[in-house]
């Protein structure tokens, strides 16, 4: 390329070989917004304390405000738009139990899930607060999380469903 500023990579996003050309300061959530029009993974803090930008990259949960665009190329990332049709047990739990408000942090707390649950299939309710430690609900629904979460590990048990 003859522009310094940019770069083309390629990865895998939510099961699909993509390539797209960025400039070298994008974050991923950048590459996300500017480039496939996801805004799932949403800037907020900047600081990657909040959980709002949560991406999975290589199959580990990452902040998308504080990781550079251009550290995905070769890798996998997943989403909240993971391209399937009907929502997944976590999701499901979520509206069931009125675990959000705005919906702002709602899909950084849904990856957190699905990472917890993966790791954890039967989390306590101190799990479930340590492991969402670093997600941050301005509307304070964490008591509709944590029955969410509880519910989501509950259904995943008795049906063998594997995360996302």
């Amino acid at each position: 390329m003859s522009d310094m500023n940019k770069q083309t990579i390629n990865f895998t996003l939510n099961g699909k070989s993509v390539s797209a050309e960025i400039e070298i300061h994008w974050t991923l959530v950048d590459l996300l917004q500017r480039g496939f029009d996801l805004y799932g993974a949403r800037q907020s803090c900047g600081q990657g304390l909040c959980g709002c930008c949560t991406v999975v990259f290589n199959d580990k949960p990452v902040s998308g405000c504080l990781t550079l665009a251009a550290l995905v190329d070769g890798g996998t990332i997943s989403t909240i738009e993971n391209g399937e049709e009907e929502l997944d047990p976590v999701q499901e739990a979520f509206i069931e139990a009125g675990a959000f408000q705005c919906g702002f942090c709602t899909p950084g707390f849904v990856l957190m899930t699905r990472e917890l649950i993966a790791q954890n299939p039967d989390p306590s309710e101190e799990d479930i607060r340590v492991f969402l430690t670093g997600n941050l609900c301005r509307c304070g629904t964490y008591p509709q999380i944590i029955e969410a979460v509880k519910t989501a590990a509950a259904r995943m048990r008795t049906t063998a469903h594997v995360p996302v």
